[in-house]
């Protein structure tokens, strides 16, 4: 029997709110439980195992992260637009540490497609085609800017950069100046290969 005040949703804001205090691995059903002083068996009528408690938790984080990010691109094209995504996902990533690896995870295909990733793969698509890029090269831009900002948040969020300077604010402005440039000046080349390549975004572990 579900216990009262237990939801689903609750338990998967709780969830994300455990992966920021412990890190998105330390996650499992049995620790949520404690939090929430009750027998793991009163979680699954709620949730069915650690591992869907962790999908559930990374869809809540795409939700969260694609809200945030289409806020602040909405207006904005060209490097305006660029600049405010890429801001959005790295003050997520500093502010939700662990809410932001969950939104990582390897998803199966199906619950992919109904994911708000694909609302992360068209808002990254529509700031690109202000660049005048389109296939191959759109995925392939896709990844490099998937690279610059998991990358880069990843050694800022493990304290890479406390100890030397310049600043890291300073390096993420002329990091996102050096992408601007380079997306605005994309090296032609020459390719055979013209099928459509499958929506890519920048939050799964794919790119």
């Amino acid at each position: 029997m579900a216990r009262a005040g237990l939801t689903t949703a609750r338990l998967t804001r709780a969830g994300a709110e455990l992966a920021d205090e412990v890190g998105f691995d330390q996650v499992t059903a049995s620790e949520l439980a404690r939090r929430f002083d009750v027998k793991v068996a009163s979680l699954y009528s709620h949730v069915k195992s650690t591992q869907d408690l962790k999908t559930r938790i990374a869809l809540f984080a795409l939700e969260e992260l694609a809200d945030r990010a289409a806020d602040a691109v909405a207006g904005r094209a060209g490097k305006d637009a660029l600049a405010a995504f890429a801001n959005a996902y790295r003050d997520y990533a500093l502010e939700h540490s662990g809410r932001a690896a969950a939104a990582r995870l390897r998803l199966d295909p199906e619950t992919a497609a109904a994911s708000a990733g694909v609302r992360h793969a068209q808002m990254t698509r529509a700031i690109l085609r202000g660049y005048d890029l389109t296939e191959p090269d759109q995925t392939h831009a896709i990844r490099l800017m998937g690279s610059v900002f998991h990358g880069y948040v990843s050694l800022e969020t493990a304290g890479g950069f406390s100890h030397s300077a310049p600043d890291p604010q300073e390096s993420w402005t002329r990091i996102l100046d050096a992408l601007d440039a380079l997306l605005r000046n994309w090296p032609a080349h020459a390719t055979t290969h013209t099928t459509p390549a499958t929506p890519t975004t920048l939050t799964p572990p794919t790119l």
